[in-house]
């Protein structure tokens, strides 16, 4: 069993972390940085997956925004909390907006959503995309990493396949915890 899941990982894993990626991802991207230091992933593999993902979410989200703004489905979002915020925000700042909307958690489709709908042009929001993407994959591939070799030391460098399993999950909820935490925190700076 343990080795058919290590095929899985070994063989769809840098798919399952582009796809992760298009999402929120936090999670996807530093599990893909464990895998990077247990040499089941390359790092350039796992950069590019999680690049990839990260990009391609933001500017499907952007779309969303720009071409089917009078869909309901595009006004639901426009109803959720922090939007009006959001769409205040790219206006006085849209290259700082672009940037760092990704770091806020819980933040991105109606970041994205915002940003589509706002007056900056595409090419600029993809450029700026890319940078914030590019950062934000480093950052979350180093944090996985490092969890990796931190895990090794207390698990001893021998980690064998099971144990990796195991810390990959460690990571994963590890990530839940913090991302819960971080959008709560979010959620007590937005209501004040």
């Amino acid at each position: 069993m343990i080795e058919t899941i290590d095929l899985l990982i070994a063989r769809y894993g840098l798919l399952a972390v582009f796809a992760g990626c298009v999402a929120e991802g936090e999670s996807a991207a530093a599990l893909a940085g464990f895998f990077v230091h247990q040499q089941v992933f390359s790092a350039a593999g796992a950069f590019a997956a999680v690049f990839g993902g990260a990009f391609l979410g933001d500017m499907l989200t952007f779309l969303l925004g720009r071409r089917f703004s009078q869909q309901a489905f595009v006004g639901r979002i426009t109803k959720r909390p922090g939007f009006g915020r959001a769409l205040e925000l790219i206006a006085r700042r849209p290259a700082t907006y672009v940037l760092l909307n990704r770091y806020v958690y819980g933040f991105r489709l109606v970041g994205g959503v915002a940003a589509g709908l706002s007056a900056i042009p595409a090419a600029k929001f993809m450029a700026l995309n890319a940078l914030s993407s590019a950062v934000w994959a480093v950052l979350f591939l180093g944090l996985g990493y490092v969890f990796g070799a931190g895990a090794e030391q207390v698990i001893g460098s021998e980690l064998a396949r099971h144990q990796r399993l195991l810390a990959a999950l460690g990571v994963v909820a590890a990530a839940i915890v913090a991302g819960v935490v971080a959008r709560g925190f979010m959620r007590r700076i937005g209501d004040r």
